[in-house]
């Protein structure tokens, strides 16, 4: 299995990564706006209760005029129900905005793993790129919907009410700004460290989710196996490793919230006695120190957020570092600068000049030196030993994967000098492992050519020996299940080659499409197969004696170059080394006379 690469986080903030969001919060930036002004109007409005209250102790109730209260507690009610209606503004622009942000998001991280190249994909696990597509957005949606507002929020709260604090008694207001002083020094100490422990977290619930979709996806070689235990203890081992990182990351949290509640509990009995002796020496009236206690109270909430605010940004951070790692990874098979499409015969004339391709840290090459012309409506089978690069120079005429040195042509244009989306649809490929998804037989077969008619479909079920179709309960219209596992073997593959043949491409490349096929079956493929690969040019990996015989001229593939190419009886008479392979091969020495 490939596994992806495991950064290690770095001991230094990450919230500079958070700038990442920027450009899809910009299209919403007014509803965020709404948003940010909803909540820090209705924070402040919870701060004129504590004035109003200052005001009734000193006035009304100090002089004993029942009749003052009336204004001042409508006062209070008018600020009671603005901070609800602005909760109410608050809620409705943040859902509108950080749910678009997180469509918009997935979309564009799913749209990228579409382009990013085969062999990226060959690097990464799956599980890992599953949670940068499910939990890391969702995180960022969390973030954007609510911590980064109020992460802006309380901050400005807490200045406001140190402000209003200092106005209303600056010695005591001195002594809680003071207090402050070593909390953020703390607060940022360990907020690195939550940094790096959300990293190791976030990555370990890849790797675990990897395995969790192996062994579903395996679940018949397992059970066939009798390895469920194997299975589970290797999960066993990643989930008792990601419960200790996120321990260790709770245990930081912890500690954290517990300094935090300290803080403003200490610090309230300071104000409380400090306020006393002020009162008592006429420092200080009673509303004001009620006003003060008050203020104070409305503080703990912003002061307690703190804690949880940036330990959440910290890990949004990791989150956008992660994303980030899929969005700026390098798009090799793209589009060149100015490219349009070709005029292309049907069939086109295929050709190999002078390839060769190395795989990305290989010492060396797969393919050296490759030539070879396939004629219009010719069809040349590949065959070779196990790992000869037979399935890579497949791979390359659809530019799963580009050359590395030479290149390949169709009707002469260079496949790199042609729009991928115009190739992908003269080229057409079914490869030896079909892969079908959980969507109608319909949709699977027609997926690369989705205005294909009802004849055309039915020509290639036709081809292909996939009639069995019609005896499923919906037909065509029955959907077959994650990968098309409900279906044999052999009826997935007869599937992929009925979606590979339909529409009568320009170009087919057969990567050993009949291996899962039984005797009879393979015999009625080859028979209706052999009028689709005469309007074609066709290149076709041979596993097979039937598959080889099918082909107008044999090419024998060793070293990474084309060491032979005739037909099958000129190969057979004149290359000792053909003879070898067909000999050694049980199943393409049924070729032999």
């Amino acid at each position: 299995m490939t596994t992806s690469p495991r950064p290690v986080p770095d001991d230094r903030g990450r919230l500079s990564a958070l700038l990442r969001l920027w450009p899809f919060a910009r299209p919403y930036r007014g509803l965020i706006a709404v948003t940010f002004s909803a909540a820090l109007l209705a924070t402040l409005a919870q701060l004129a209760i504590p004035l109003i209250t200052a005001a009734v102790v000193d006035g009304p109730i100090a002089d004993g005029d029942r009749g003052g209260l009336v204004p001042l507690l409508a006062l209070a009610l008018l600020f009671g129900v603005a901070e609800a209606s602005l909760f109410f503004v608050r809620r409705w622009a943040m859902n509108s905005s950080c749910l678009r942000i997180e469509r918009d998001l997935r979309d564009t991280v799913y749209q990228r793993l579409q382009r990013l190249p085969v062999a990226f994909h060959d690097r990464w696990a799956s599980g890992q790129l599953l949670s940068r597509a499910t939990t890391d957005v969702s995180t960022v949606r969390r973030f954007v919907g609510f911590v980064a507002v109020f992460l802006a929020v309380n901050l400005i709260t807490c200045v406001v009410v140190l402000v209003l604090l200092l106005v209303t008694y600056w010695p005591l207001g001195l002594a809680v700004l003071l207090t402050t002083v070593p909390l953020s020094a703390l607060a940022l100490r360990w907020e690195r460290r939550y940094n790096i422990q959300s990293r190791l977290v976030q990555d370990e619930q890849g790797e675990l989710a990897t395995d969790v979709e192996e062994a579903i996806q395996g679940i018949r070689v397992v059970k066939s196996l009798g390895r469920s235990r194997l299975v589970f203890d290797r999960y066993d081992a990643k989930a008792t490793r990601l419960r200790r990182l996120e321990l260790d990351k709770v245990r930081t949290l912890a500690l954290l919230w517990s300094i935090f509640e300290l803080h403003p509990q200490v610090t309230l009995a300071v104000i409380l006695v400090g306020g006393a002796v002020a009162v008592n020496t006429g420092a200080l009236t009673v509303g004001g120190l009620v006003a003060f206690v008050a203020l104070f109270t409305v503080l703990l909430w912003p002061i307690l957020s703190l804690g949880f605010l940036f330990a959440f940004a910290q890990e949004t951070a990791s989150a956008c570092d992660r994303i980030g790692e899929l969005l700026d990874a390098p798009l090799t098979v793209t589009d060149r600068p100015g490219v349009v499409p070709a005029d292309l015969g049907s069939p086109a004339r295929l050709r190999f000049e002078d390839v060769g391709f190395s795989y990305a840290g290989s010492a060396s090459p797969v393919l050296d030196g490759v030539d070879l012309d396939v004629a219009p409506g010719e069809t040349v089978a590949v065959v070779g030993a196990t790992g000869s690069g037979k399935t890579t120079l497949t791979a390359l005429v659809g530019r799963l994967f580009d050359v590395t040195a030479g290149r390949i042509t169709v009707d002469g244009v260079d496949v790199r000098d042609l729009p991928l989306a115009q190739l992908r649809s003269v080229v057409a490929t079914a490869f030896e492992d079909a892969t079908l998804f959980s969507m109608s037989v319909r949709e699977n077969i027609t997926l690369g050519r989705p205005g294909a008619t009802d004849a055309d479909v039915e020509e290639a079920l036709q081809v292909a020996q996939a009639e069995f179709v019609h005896d499923l309960p919906w037909g065509l219209d029955t959907r077959i299940g994650e990968q098309g596992l409900s279906l044999s073997g052999g009826q997935r593959q007869r599937l992929a080659l009925a979606r590979a043949v339909l529409g009568r491409p320009s170009v087919l490349v057969l990567d050993d499409p009949l291996s899962a096929l039984d005797v009879h079956t393979e015999a009625l493929v080859e028979r209706a197969l052999r009028d689709i690969l005469a309007a074609t040019t066709a290149l076709v990996v041979a596993h097979r004696a039937s598959t080889v015989l099918l082909a107008d001229r044999v090419a024998l593939l060793a070293g990474g170059r084309i060491v032979a190419l005739g037909t099958h009886s000129e190969l057979l008479a004149e290359v000792p080394g053909y003879r070898e392979l067909l000999a050694q091969d049980s199943e393409l020495a049924e070729a032999l006379p």
